[in-house]
C-alpha cells in the first residue's frame, strides 16, 4: 500500500488545522455546506475514503480495521506538516476520529463525532454487505441510499453518485473494518474535549449510539438534531456548522458584534441595527460574522494595526464615505490625530495626492467636529 490519502484543504494555511472525515460510500463533497464556512477560520482538510472519490483503492486491503484508515489519516497529517489538529468525522470518519483520540491523543485537540459509533453492530450484515459489494458493486447499495442518509422527501443526487462510483474492493475493505470495529472499552480514555453529533431520525447509527459515546466519555457533549438522519452535514448543515464553530472555538456573531461596538461604538451599531430589513439582514449577519467576528478578532494584528491597514485602504479605493467612521475608530484604538495624519499623508506618496487630500478634508471635518483641532 502505497500513496496518500486525497484530499482538500482550504482556509488560512496558519489558522488552526480540521481534519474532515467522510462516512462510507460518500465522497469530500459531504463537507461541501460546512467546510467553506469553517475554512474562514480553519485550515480544513476535508479527505477521502480508499477507493471513494479521488483516493486510490490501493491504500486499503481486505480485512482492513478501522485503526487502518486512522493511520493513513495520520500519514497524510504528516504529509501536510500537521503535528496536531483537530477533527470531525461523520460516520465512518467518526470512528475514525475515536480511535485517533483513543491511541494517538497527543495529535487531537478537540474531536467532534456526528452521526457514528463506538460500535456498528454485529459482524454478519457487515461480511454479508462487503460479500455482496465484491460480488455485485455498490449500484444495489446507491438505489436506497436516500433512505438510510436522509429524512423522507430529501436526497442528494451527488452523494449517490459517488457511491455508485466507489470502489468496490475498498468498499468492502471498509465494510471489513466495520464489522469488528468496536471502541466501547476505551471510550474512558479519551482526553480531547469531544461533541457528539446525532441526528434524530437516524436509522444507522440512531441517537442511542451517540449517548453511549457521549455517556462513556469524560466530559463529552451531546446534541440531537431534529429533522437529521444519517448524514446530517448535507440536510442540516446549519445546525452542524453552529455546533461546529461552538465547539472548536470559531467566534460567531455574538464575537463579531462585541467587536464591532468596541471598535465603532455603540450608537453607530446601534442605528445600523435599526436600519436592518430583511432584505439586509444577511448582509448585516455576513458583516458581524465574518469581517468583526474572524478578521478584527484574530489576535496576528492589534486593533490599531488593523486601523493603520483599514485607513490606508479606504483611502486607495476611494471609500470616503466611510472614512470618517473609521477615523473615529481608529481614535478609539488608540491612534493619535497627528498618527492618523502621517498615515494619510503617507497615502499621498502610494495612493495619489488628490486621493490624499480628499480623505485629509474628511478626517479634519471629523477632528473639527469632535473638538480634537
Amino acid at each position: 500500500m502505497t500513496g496518500t490519502l486525497h484530499h482538500r484543504t482550504e482556509g488560512p494555511a496558519t489558522g488552526p488545522a480540521l481534519l474532515l472525515g467522510p462516512s462510507l460510500g460518500t465522497s469530500t463533497a459531504l463537507w461541501d455546506a460546512v467546510a467553506p464556512e469553517l475554512g474562514s477560520v480553519f485550515r480544513t482538510v476535508r479527505w477521502d475514503l480508499p477507493g471513494h472519490g479521488a483516493s486510490p483503492a490501493s491504500l486499503l486491503e481486505p480485512g482492513a480495521t478501522v485503526g487502518d484508515l486512522g493511520s493513513l489519516v495520520l500519514d497524510l497529517a504528516d504529509a501536510l506538516g500537521l503535528e496536531r489538529f483537530h477533527y470531525a468525522g461523520v460516520s465512518l470518519g467518526g470512528a475514525v476520529g475515536l480511535w485517533l483520540a483513543a491511541h494517538h491523543p497527543g495529535r487531537i485537540g478537540r474531536l467532534a463525532v456526528v452521526c457514528s459509533s463506538a460500535h456498528f453492530g454485529p459482524a454478519g450484515p457487515w461480511h454479508e454487505r462487503a460479500a455482496l459489494v465484491r460480488e455485485s458493486g455498490t449500484r444495489w447499495l446507491a438505489e436506497t441510499a436516500p433512505s438510510r442518509w436522509f429524512t423522507p422527501g430529501f436526497t442528494a443526487p451527488a452523494l449517490v453518485e459517488d457511491l455508485l462510483r466507489a470502489d468496490p474492493e475498498a468498499y468492502a475493505a471498509c465494510c471489513d473494518a466495520l464489522a469488528v470495529f468496536d471502541l466501547r472499552g476505551e471510550l474512558p480514555s479519551i482526553t480531547a474535549p469531544t461533541l457528539v453529533l446525532a441526528g434524530r431520525q437516524d436509522p444507522a447509527t440512531p441517537p442511542e449510539h451517540a449517548r453511549e459515546i457521549a455517556d462513556a466519555v469524560p466530559g463529552a457533549t451531546l446534541t440531537e438534531l431534529a429533522g437529521a438522519a444519517h448524514l446530517a452535514p448535507v440536510e442540516r448543515p446549519a445546525a452542524v456548522l453552529a455546533a461546529l464553530r461552538e465547539h472548536f472555538g470559531a467566534p460567531g456573531p455574538g464575537a463579531g458584534i462585541a467587536m464591532r461596538r468596541a471598535v465603532l461604538g455603540d450608537e453607530h451599531v446601534d442605528r445600523a441595527q435599526a436600519r436592518t430589513t430583511a432584505f439586509t439582514a444577511p448582509f448585516q449577519d455576513f458583516i458581524s460574522r465574518y469581517a468583526w467576528g474572524e478578521i478584527w478578532t484574530d489576535s496576528t494584528l492589534s486593533r490599531r494595526e488593523r486601523s493603520l491597514v483599514t485607513l490606508t485602504a479606504l483611502v486607495a479605493h476611494g471609500h470616503l464615505d466611510e472614512l470618517a467612521m473609521h477615523v473615529r475608530a481608529a481614535r478609539r484604538n488608540g491612534l493619535s490625530v497627528e498618527e492618523i495624519g502621517a498615515v494619510l499623508l503617507q497615502t499621498g506618496v502610494y495612493c495619489g495626492v488628490p486621493a490624499a487630500n480628499s480623505a485629509l478634508a474628511v478626517a479634519q471635518s471629523v477632528f473639527l467636529e469632535d473638538g480634537e483641532l
